[in-house]
């Protein structure tokens, strides 16, 4: 073979593999970025962020307007949810207050989330009296109340638990003390342990919220 066409040959050999190296590499770093990123890493303020979200129990409880709902109406908004009772001394009137203030200094480009107070006394806390107590934090602010075992689950499905005890005569209502936080897929997302600040809980929500945005849009919409 004439030795200016075994070169040409070589040529266009070495120009096909440079081309089909091109297209590999370009088709991996492709498939990289559609890797998702990591949950962010929040635990110097207290707070765990799950990669894959966690579904909540199935119930049917009642509101504070003393309507029906179920597990489909967390769908569609951010909720901040907390398991605790409207006759608390004080974990709840104090946790109640740091959502309150949180509320306030989100910042508004963000989805504004609602707030979920899950009750740990179902036989004092009826809908009324969520109403009046909910009421007071602001309009964003709700509750749930109802059968007892329902609420038990739905509060294990959050890593919360809930127990009645006598001491004294008197009956004590002990419950946790952790926010969690629900994407608008009405799963868990994060779960936010005291001691809680509001600056904190903004940031948390803040870096959640944008992680979900960029890795699980669905999950992210409100």
């Amino acid at each position: 073979m004439d030795r200016s066409i075994r070169l040409t040959l070589i040529l266009l050999l070495l120009v096909v593999v440079l081309i089909f190296g091109l297209v590999v590499g370009r088709q991996v770093l492709l498939v990289g970025n559609d890797q998702p990123s990591p949950p962010p890493e929040l635990s110097s303020i207290n707070a765990y962020v799950y990669e894959n979200s966690r579904k909540l129990a199935e119930f049917e409880l009642l509101n504070e307007q003393g309507e029906t709902v179920t597990r489909n109406s967390l769908q569609g908004k951010w909720t901040f949810a907390f398991v605790g009772y409207t006759n608390c001394p004080d974990i709840c009137p104090a946790a109640m207050a740091t959502l309150r203030k949180t509320d306030k200094i989100l910042p508004e480009e963000l989805p504004q989330p609602e707030f979920l107070l899950i009750s740990a006394d179902p036989e004092h806390d009826t809908p009324q009296r969520l109403k009046d107590y909910v009421g007071f934090f602001g309009d964003d602010f709700h509750g749930l109340t109802g059968d007892i075992e329902t609420l038990r689950a739905l509060a294990r499905s959050m890593n919360a638990v809930f127990s009645h005890r006598q001491v004294d005569g008197e009956r004590l209502v002990e419950h946790s003390g952790h926010f969690t936080l629900i994407n608008p897929d009405g799963e868990m997302i994060a779960v936010l342990q005291p001691p809680h600040n509001p600056e904190d809980l903004a940031e948390a929500y803040r870096e959640i919220y944008e992680w979900a945005r960029e890795n699980h849009p669905r999950a992210s919409q409100s």
